[in-house]
């Protein structure tokens, strides 16, 4: 009975999704989809990751419209109280994206999205005031919009530049208000292409310091993320990395892949192939796992792919390649596009959140605790 409801909510929620879709799974289904983010609860595990997609407030009004779990803005590059910016390169003006098929190494078929271009490029004064109306829109939504941020990184031997961390993080804490300020911090993929992160050392600095100059910098209370690179080393390196970041209250596992090639991150098969292959690491190595909460991110385009995620530790997801797919490639006819993924991720009767979490009931690897399957069981399973 419940495969034939599931079948007969996906043909309906093609027309229009609700936004509170997580509280008729709740009652229908008895699963229970509340996740976590920066120790935020959430009504399930999506969210979108800082990009070209959360720029502005439209954006992120009809995100909140659609019933998105969260939202994480374009990375500002942090600046000095003159505006001056050590890590400029990095606000670079976007090309147009490009929505392209990418081919794994095995040949399978996945999606990517191209542009050349890097992290916010206009005034900090107008970061600010999207990160107020991310605020209001907050707290009239309950959708959690937190800035992301990009810092100073030194090379080995060079001091940090503490102006520009004081002066954008205390700039950030007065457009937040009440606090704790949450602040996801930056680690992009054009980073892992660049001279900077040719050492090992340097950059372990990074994710050994930079987490705690962004508290010290805070006047108040703050809660911050990490978005981890996928660096250019092997993947015992990238547990290293992992372990060095605990500093943060939250890492988000991991940024994509980089093509020194043609100068441009990507995504696909690929990346969720390493993303999983370490993550499953810590699993079989639990003193290298991190003692930190996980969100992961990276090729996520079906309810089964989250729930690859979630069995490994992550308690929430971010996505961004998949909210910007061509019309077609969605099931759902009606909607904006986040509704249309929404309803994929969640309803598909073959590669949805639901089924998945059925099946994996049906083969006694979830169980119901008080009649309810619980989505953040599975990133305690295995503990």
């Amino acid at each position: 009975m419940t495969r034939d409801q599931l079948e007969r909510d996906f043909e309906r929620f093609k027309r229009e999704l609700p936004r509170d879709f997580s509280d008729h799974v709740r009652d229908a289904y008895r699963i229970d989809l509340a996740a976590r983010y920066l120790g935020c609860p959430l009504a399930h595990p999506i969210g979108k990751g800082s990009g070209q997609l959360s720029l502005n407030a439209g954006q992120l009004a009809e995100d909140a419209a659609a019933g998105l779990a969260f939202v994480v803005l374009k990375t500002v590059i942090a600046q000095d109280e003159s505006g001056t910016q050590s890590m400029a390169a990095w606000a670079i003006h976007e090309t147009k994206m490009r929505v392209e098929r990418c081919a794994a190494r095995d040949g399978r078929l996945g999606w990517t999205v191209t542009w050349k271009g890097r992290g916010w490029d206009r005034s900090l004064a107008e970061y600010l005031a999207l990160v107020r109306a991310g605020r209001d829109l907050a707290r009239a939504s309950g959708m959690p919009v937190v800035p992301s941020v990009k810092y100073h990184l030194p090379r080995l031997g060079e001091s940090f530049r503490d102006a520009e961390y004081c002066y954008t993080t205390r700039q950030l804490a007065e457009a937040w208000g009440e606090p704790p300020l949450l602040v996801e911090i930056d680690f992009s993929p054009t980073l892992a292409g660049d001279a900077l992160a040719d050492d090992r050392a340097q950059v372990l600095r990074w994710l050994r310091e930079v987490p705690a100059r962004v508290r010290a910098a805070t006047p108040g209370p703050v809660r911050l993320a990490v978005k981890v690179m996928n660096a250019r080393f092997d993947d015992a390196f990238q547990v290293e990395m992992l372990n060095a970041s605990g500093g943060a209250d939250a890492l988000v596992c991991f940024n994509r892949l980089f093509d020194p090639e043609r100068g441009v991150a990507y995504g696909g098969w690929d990346l969720s192939d390493r993303n999983l292959r370490i993550l499953d690491a810590l699993a079989v190595r639990p003193s290298d796992r991190p003692t930190v909460p996980l969100t992961g991110t990276g090729n996520i385009g079906s309810g089964r792919m989250v729930l690859e995620y979630a069995r490994r530790g992550c308690e929430s997801v971010q996505l961004h390649s998949f909210f910007q797919l061509p019309l077609s490639q969605y099931p759902a006819d009606h909607g904006t596009r986040t509704q249309r993924a929404l309803h994929a991720l969640v309803f598909d009767p073959r590669d949805g959140l639901i089924a998945g979490m059925l099946e994996l009931e049906t083969a006694g690897r979830l169980e119901r605790r008080d009649g309810m399957l619980r989505f953040l069981d599975l990133s305690h399973h295995e503990d």
